[in-house]
């Protein structure tokens, strides 16, 4: 990609409102983005005022939910997580076969799944060797930012 094409999309992307730009020649890409120069306000909402709570009474002391800490004590290796929020799919399409399977020996860069935003398809590389252990999203659910998605053994 010629240089001064990239400058010119770092002048365009300086004058405008977008934050980031990914731009795809052949096999050559290049992706700039900028930090935002807005920083978010807090957000304050109006509320009713709360009803006037109960005395206490004396408790004893409270045991643990069954659910607390129940994705750090059953995943165990390494975790791939979701950068981003988005959809979760594990092949490229609905007719290609899934990118990793339970067993599978993967290497550091090997793409595990996609996760779709904003109609932007994302390949998610494996950054642990080892044996996939376990897929934790259904292909199509959505996932959150930091969600686990395999685990790596």
């Amino acid at each position: 990609m010629d240089i001064r094409k990239v400058k010119k999309l770092i002048e365009l992307l300086e004058s405008s409102d977008v934050a980031e730009i990914e731009i795809k020649e052949g096999e050559e890409a290049v992706r700039i983005s900028r930090a935002s120069k807005v920083t978010p306000q807090p957000v304050q909402y109006q509320s009713a005022p709360a009803p006037a709570a109960p005395a206490p009474a004396p408790s004893a002391p409270a045991a643990p939910a069954p659910d607390a800490g129940k994705d750090t004590q059953k995943v165990r290796g390494n975790v791939v997580k979701s950068p981003m929020v988005g959809t979760f799919y594990r092949s490229p399409s609905p007719s290609s076969p899934a990118f990793v399977e339970v067993g599978q020996h993967v290497k550091v860069g090997d793409v595990i799944c996609i996760v779709e935003a904003m109609k932007m398809m994302n390949q998610i590389e494996s950054d642990h060797s080892g044996v996939v252990e376990a897929i934790l999203v259904q292909d199509g659910e959505p996932v959150e930012f930091d969600q686990a998605l395999v685990t790596i053994v």
